[in-house]
């Protein structure tokens, strides 16, 4: 079994290549994100890959710090940075359980929280790194036991050999209702909740830091 950076920056070049398979649920994803964001924001970005989601918000925040654990896929979001002329974003190597030192407007993590090493401590950190009033804003999959499919068991069921051969990184499942107890419990005020798209669905968060 390989570790999570190792998995990453093994894939980061096939990562960047690969179209996102649903856009029209992404963009959604970020016009709701936007609809949060001002343009004074300081905003971190926790895992953030190859840097797409960080560049695609760039012109509505004043900067974004975007972190990731894979040195791999930061060197190619930084490619992309200097190829699309985008000087407000910084990358920055960092797990969730220890982002980088700041205070921050927002803080983003998109299809994150299932692969983390410690939800909770990513949390604490997460609430640690805002201001008071500051945003979380997340989406992650989750288990839901109303729309759980064939395709979902059948990937639960190879996910051990996929890992054992490296073909897949560690993963925690939580269900909706688990991961929106831990963000409360961490002291986060839930304001947005949406599950989207109608197939495969993420859960879709917005929380106040109190």
């Amino acid at each position: 079994m390989v570790d999570s950076v190792t998995f990453w920056n093994r894939i980061a070049e096939k990562y960047a290549r690969t179209p996102i398979a649903d856009m029209a649920s992404y963009d959604y994803t970020l016009e709701r994100t936007a609809a949060h964001l001002k343009p004074g924001d300081r905003v971190l970005e926790l895992g953030c890959g190859t840097g797409t989601t960080a560049l695609r918000l760039a012109p509505k925040v004043a900067g974004i710090v975007a972190t990731d654990i894979a040195p791999a896929m930061l060197a190619v979001g930084r490619r992309k940075a200097a190829e699309q002329g985008v000087e407000n974003v910084e990358f920055v190597e960092a797990r969730a359980e220890t982002p980088p030192e700041g205070t921050f407007d927002a803080v983003l993590a998109f299809n994150l929280l299932h692969l983390v090493d410690d939800l909770d401590a990513s949390l604490a950190a997460i609430h640690d790194r805002l201001k008071p009033g500051g945003l979380f804003i997340s989406k992650t999959f989750c288990l839901s036991k109303s729309r759980n499919s064939l395709k979902l068991t059948l990937i639960r069921l190879a996910l051990p050999v996929m890992q054992l051969l490296g073909k897949a990184p560690p993963v925690t499942f939580s269900t909706e209702a688990q991961l929106e107890r831990a963000i409360t419990r961490a002291g986060f005020d839930l304001v947005e909740q949406e599950s989207f798209p109608a197939k495969d669905p993420r859960r879709f968060l917005v929380a106040r830091r109190r």
